[in-house]
């Protein structure tokens, strides 16, 4: 048994944990690209072209990118007094209701203390604020209105080094031309190390449906591992793509579900008031993470890992016995040959004994 279990341990040590070898820990960068037009034709935004400095926003952001998938746009806002969004806190049926210079963290405005029609019906609180107000609802509904963002594609250029051992390598691998680059498309079995990456696969292979998901956003995240044994050549080192939900969606509890933020651009009229136009984004934030280790070979934890499984070679001794001696059927048999019974010294013949002295 021992003899089994010293050997078993050192394979698992030196062999399978690859305990021969020194580790380094990943330094990564990473820089994306996205691609893509959309066409909308809608009531509310009439016929649109879509391009990347339209969706994509910011620009540019650190292991992230966000892509517009649906919005509420409130045009030609200007700083007036126009009625409140309507809700508990802002209906009103006199000015009584309604007080100068309230606010909240839900209001669109400071409070002007009358109370004003908002339709036919409604009666709200009038306030100060950017007019008119953001109504929700708009394009608020399936289908999203960049549904076509699913054909979109980015490029994900990521460089790593391990210091320790002086290694750089990128994800464009060395056997890939610029011709290549211009039209692959990541997929599992055919293309696996593309990195061009189309937005519906990514979120098909996390289990998703990309146009639900586009309504009201959500948040992807994109994972590259890179774990090389440095022993072998440097092109078997490559990297692993891997997709995943991040952000939580339990059918049992929506509250805020999904992922949207407001933004706003300005303008001057001809006769110098300002102006804005504000858009409240829905959209996919694709998060890239990079994990990965690296391993070579190194001397001194291989001598410590050997020197550690023999030094257990002692202690397996103590283990076998305890079990043969205590805990097997035919432990009785074996206490018999593993030791050897003698008479007491006191019993020894006094001849036998005065030899001694």
């Amino acid at each position: 048994l021992k003899h089994a279990s010293v050997p078993s341990f050192l394979r698992w040590v030196l062999v399978w944990q690859k305990g021969y070898q020194e580790f380094d820990s990943i330094i990564s960068s990473v820089t994306t690209k996205v691609k893509g037009i959309a066409v909308t034709n809608d009531s509310h935004l009439g016929f649109r072209v879509w391009d990347v400095a339209d969706y994509v926003i910011p620009p540019q952001e650190e292991l992230s990118f966000f892509v517009m998938t649906n919005l509420i746009m409130t045009r030609d806002q200007i700083q007036a007094q126009c009625p409140e969004v309507p809700d508990d806190s802002s209906k009103c049926t006199s000015d009584s209701n309604c007080t100068a210079g309230f606010s909240d963290v839900h209001s669109s405005g400071i409070q002007t203390g009358r109370c004003v029609n908002f339709n036919e019906t409604v009666r709200t609180c009038e306030v100060q604020a950017w007019c008119p107000l953001e109504i929700n609802g708009v394009n608020d509904s399936e289908p999203a209105l960049l549904k076509a963002a699913d054909n979109f594609t980015v490029l994900i250029k990521n460089n790593i080094r391990y210091p320790k051992f002086n290694f750089n390598k990128r994800n464009i691998l060395p056997n890939i031309s610029s011709t290549y680059l211009k039209t692959c498309i990541f997929n599992r079995q055919t293309d696996p190390y593309c990195p061009i990456f189309r937005l519906g696969d990514i979120v098909h292979e996390a289990g998703e449906d990309f146009q639900k998901m586009a309504v009201e956003g959500g948040v992807m995240g994109i994972q590259i591992r890179w774990d090389c044994d440095l022993d072998k050549s440097d092109s078997k080192c490559v990297p692993t793509y891997t997709f995943r939900r991040l952000d939580n969606k339990n059918p049992n509890n929506n509250v805020a579900p999904g992922y949207n933020f407001r933004f706003a651009k300005y303008y001057k009229t001809p006769d110098g008031v300002e102006s804005r136009t504000l858009i409240k984004a829905y959209g996919i934030r694709f998060d890239v993470m990079v994990f990965g280790r690296a391993g070579k070979f190194n001397i001194i934890p291989t001598l410590i890992n050997v020197g550690s499984g023999l030094a257990l070679l002692g202690l397996a001794t103590v283990l076998c016995d305890c079990i043969v001696l205590y805990c097997m059927k035919k432990r009785n048999f074996y206490r018999e040959k593993k030791y050897k019974f003698v008479d007491d010294f006191d019993l020894v013949s006094g001849d036998q004994r005065s030899s001694f002295d």
